[in-house]
């Protein structure tokens, strides 16, 4: 891509985000209304009426079709393998765990509370021991019976990485730290559940026995990695084409790029599921392959929310905030926006080169590409999101980057550079998803203020959909030379296990579906994390957070963008619609119903 034309596009997508920032002001003065205001004359609720509360709740009435749109697929709908936040979300329209998140706004919703299980976990004094009872009347989409065994099953599954890779491996590093299972598709035993943390003395009760206590195992199990699988409705690789449903709704139809139907599970029952009301008759999906088209038919009524839930780009959040604000949220995410230095791509194993990057980039500019400081979010200053107990927001910024050197420092930067060995700068690439006008804004405003420090950057667009095998494999992002990579994440449960230990623990470098993209290997890090999930004491744990924050940022292995702000579309149709700290600010999908 020529430097003419990526600036000209950067240029766009700057005015775009200023004229956003602009409208907002405007915006502000639309109060939201809570439950059943009466709302604007569309029917929409009002700006921000759903940002952390519920709006139009009493107008939510049973059928209707829901219809989700999205530019980009899941990494997976195997609910083993997911590790989107929207898969997550929307997996629990036919998948249920033990224990899940609740179905409440704001941080209510990121709170534990029984699902398949009776109760949460009876924990033995010593906090090794989790033992639940599964509750009656909780079938399989043919009607049989969900036993203890196909929740232990479904969670064995996690071990065969060979197989299975992508999705989360907390609950095998902790109920297997020496990794001596191989996975049910290598078990020897007869009925394939040779993992011996778990227990299933009958098909009721589930039993897991820790090595070690972890104060956030719960937390673990809520996630989507834990539901149950049918061992004879297992496909293997290709489960994720069509998951077995154990919750309100099942596939009718899934075509990978183009769009999902969900129909009603006609075995899942109302009584035995306290968390979903299961409100729509039908569930829709369609991909699309450009963002601005995609909210194009968002803002006609075509389509009543973004599955992706990382809101508009700046063309569309420019029309929708100067003509329907009042179908708008501006919820702060869980998610840091940033980028990443792998450090098998040369010169980024030298820790100054990594800093001269951070001290070159214009976190100003940066901010603006992302849509200014409330569509976008508050400049990022390091790596731990405020939802997270030990983060102190931006007031520890290292690096200067929301005050002294926002615009950038070049003789800081220089420094930096001759301290790593290239005092006249050096060449490397951008990887960034093709399908995210916003992440590719950000890359050209990376580009531009490098340039200015030496240090020149091509951009290479991939496709998002495929991020597993191209980021998320170390040896091609070696191969490819990625230097840089655009990213963003936000935390799997609310503490720095849930949100750092897959991007800084050594024990999580994987071969594919890696999420540790700066190939961290820090026995510091290692060991503080070992001492925090020990740790039963809350103000104690939260000092540890604030400590794992600090190292990563000494390392130099992150450029933060933003604590991410999203503005959300919610059609008009929509009602019991509020945001969820259980998914990190986005709409909670599960009880979404459309109005009577």
């Amino acid at each position: 891509m020529s430097t003419q034309r990526t600036t000209g596009r950067r240029k766009q997508a700057v005015a775009a985000a200023a004229v956003v920032a602009a409208l907002l002001s405007t915006a502000a003065c639309g109060g939201g209304n809570d439950d059943d205001g009466g709302g604007s004359k569309s029917g929409a609720a009002g700006f921000d009426a759903a940002n952390n509360k519920v709006a139009q709740a009493s107008l939510a009435k049973k059928g209707g079709t829901l219809k989700f749109a999205s530019a980009q697929d899941a990494d997976s709908w195997d609910t083993t393998r997911g590790y989107y936040g929207m898969m997550w979300n929307f997996s629990r329209y036919y998948s249920r765990q033990l224990v899940t998140n609740k179905a409440a706004a704001g941080a209510t919703g990121a709170e534990v509370t029984p699902d398949l299980a009776e109760n949460t976990a009876k924990i033995s004094d010593d906090g090794k021991t989790y033992t639940y009872t599964l509750r009656d009347g909780i079938t399989w989409e043919d009607g049989k019976a969900i036993t203890s065994k196909d929740v232990k099953y479904g969670i064995e599954r996690a071990w065969a990485q060979d197989v299975l890779s992508g999705g989360p491996i907390y609950l095998q590093q902790v109920l297997d730290p020496k990794k001596e299972y191989e996975g049910p598709y290598k078990d020897k035993s007869a009925d394939k559940l040779g993992l011996k943390a778990i227990q299933t003395p009958d098909d009721k009760t589930i039993v897991f026995k820790l090595p070690a206590a972890n104060s956030d195992f719960e937390e673990m199990l809520a996630l989507t990695s834990a539901s149950p699988v049918r061992q004879d409705k297992d496909t293997k690789s290709k489960y994720g084409l069509k998951p077995f449903s154990s919750g309100p709704y099942k596939f009718q139809s899934y075509t990978p790029g183009k769009g999902i139907e969900l129909v009603r599970n006609t075995e899942w029952k109302q009584d035995s599921d306290p968390v979903r009301k299961a409100y729509p008759d039908k569930i829709t999906v369609d991909f699309f392959t450009n963002a601005n088209d995609m909210d194009q038919r968002l803002i006609k009524g075509d389509y009543d929310l973004d599955l992706a839930q990382t809101g508009l780009s700046p063309q569309g959040r420019a029309t929708a905030l100067k003509q329907h604000k009042e179908n708008l949220d501006n919820p702060v995410s869980g998610y840091v926006r940033y980028a990443v230095f792998p450090q098998s791509v040369k010169p980024f194993d030298n820790e100054h080169c990594r800093k001269a990057v951070i001290y070159g980039a214009d976190h100003e500019s940066l901010q603006t590409a992302r849509g200014g400081p409330q569509a976008g979010g508050d400049i990022g200053t390091n790596m731990l999101p405020p939802s997270v107990p030990g983060s102190e927001g931006q007031k520890y910024d290292p690096y200067e980057s929301a005050t002294t050197n926002k615009n950038g420092n070049v003789a800081k930067a220089k420094e930096e550079l001759k301290a790593c060995g290239k005092p006249n700068g050096f060449k490397t690439t951008i990887a960034v998803r093709n399908n995210k006008p916003v992440e590719v804004a950000t890359a050209e405003s990376l580009q531009a203020s490098l340039k200015k420090v030496g240090i020149t950057v091509d951009i290479e667009q991939f496709d998002g959909a495929q991020t597993t095998g191209i980021i998320g494999s170390p040896a091609n992002v070696k191969k490819k030379g990625y230097g840089i990579i655009i990213m963003g994440w936000g935390p799997d449960f609310p503490s720095v296990q849930g949100y750092g230990l897959p991007l800084w623990s050594s024990n999580y470098i994987l071969e594919s579906g890696n999420n540790n993209f700066a190939l961290i290997k820090d026995k510091t890090i290692d060991g503080l994390f070992d001492s925090y999930t020990k740790e039963l004491d809350d103000t104690k744990k939260a000092a540890i957070s604030t400590e794992i924050n600090h190292k990563v940022m000494e390392g130099g292995y992150y450029l933060p963008f933003v604590f991410e702000k999203f503005i959300n579309w919610r059609s008009s149709r929509l009602a019991n619609v509020y945001t969820t700290d259980g998914y990190s600010g986005q709409y909670d999908f599960v009880n979404l119903g459309l109005k009577k």
